[in-house]
């Protein structure tokens, strides 16, 4: 056998190797992220009528008005967001969406979870967490459970509104009908219960820290470079810029542009030390969702 020739079937093995634990992973995943869902409706917010935003929300609410078991309605109304999401993503994506929301429903049709309380704002808040728990952890694992998203995703290509509009009309208008079909305090105590939900799902999707991308354009980047390798121990990337207008009116000077990824909690520090070297550097702040690789640790549940 050549050296190619093995060189290939490694490649190969490798490949195969990180295709069954991403596999492993994204099974874990889904299936914690149904018990997490299940649990949360079951505990908290199915047994004292409570609703939430989204595809789930439109479930609980028509579970609300109808009596039709929640495990039917799961199903059913998510079949048009699957069908989205097979033409729009992948047929991988809608293939673990559609396992894991058949999931959910035999979850919720089949498992009996003791009601937690009746109090409503811990209702509001550990059904809302719970929920989004469930929901953040079936993203990680390559498919949803509610999808919100996924319509968001198709309508934007076809309009001028962004992903964040259409989440927010398409919740406005469920909101509306809940405060209308049922009360106003019903649609508060929903509206409280997504928010806590859409926060938890932003947390176990994006970590605990979030990160920022800095560009410092300065004079002095040397010396700002070997202040954050050495005192911040953070990796540096060097871009080569040309000056143009500032603050001193035209110039034309070749300089290096740092380009470094930090976290939060890390910015403060940052900008101190470049303040000390040099108050008049040039900084540029962008969020980051998600990083892999260089000299930041990986997250928790991170690929």
């Amino acid at each position: 056998m050549s050296t190619q020739q093995r060189l290939s079937e490694l490649k190969a093995l490798r490949v195969r190797k990180i295709s069954i634990i991403r596999a492993v992973k994204d099974t874990v995943f889904i299936s914690l992220g149904v018990l997490c869902a299940a649990f949360g409706l079951k505990g908290f917010l199915l047994p004292n009528d409570f609703l939430d935003g989204g595809v789930m929300g439109i479930s609980l609410l028509t579970n609300v008005l109808t009596d039709i078991d929640l495990s039917y309605l799961v199903v059913l109304i998510n079949i048009p967001f699957i069908v989205v999401g097979y033409k729009q993503i992948s047929k991988i994506f809608a293939l673990k969406t559609l396992i894991a929301i058949a999931a959910l429903a035999l979850c919720l049709a089949v498992i009996e979870f003791p009601l937690i309380t009746n109090d409503k704002l811990l209702i509001a808040f550990f059904g809302g967490f719970f929920l989004g728990c469930g929901i953040g952890l079936s993203i990680r694992g390559g498919s949803v459970i509610d999808g919100t998203e996924v319509l968001a995703i198709y309508v934007s290509r076809n309009t001028a509104l962004t992903v964040g509009d259409i989440i927010l009309i398409f919740n406005i208008a469920i909101f509306s009908v809940a405060a209308y079909m049922i009360n106003i305090e019903t649609a508060l105590y929903a509206i409280l219960t997504y928010l806590i939900a859409s926060k938890t799902v932003d947390f176990v999707v994006h970590g605990i820290e979030e990160y920022t991308s800095v560009m410092i354009v300065s004079e002095k980047s040397v010396e700002i470079k070997d202040a954050i390798t050495e005192r911040m121990g953070r990796g540096v990337t060097i871009l080569k810029g040309k000056s143009g207008f500032g603050k001193t009116g035209h110039r034309v000077k070749d300089l290096d542009v740092i380009f470094s990824v930090i976290t939060r909690l890390e910015l403060q520090k940052l900008k101190m030390e470049i303040a000390k070297i040099d108050p008049d550097a040039f900084v540029v702040e962008n969020s980051v969702n998600d990083i892999k690789g260089g000299m930041i640790k990986k997250r928790p549940l991170s690929e």
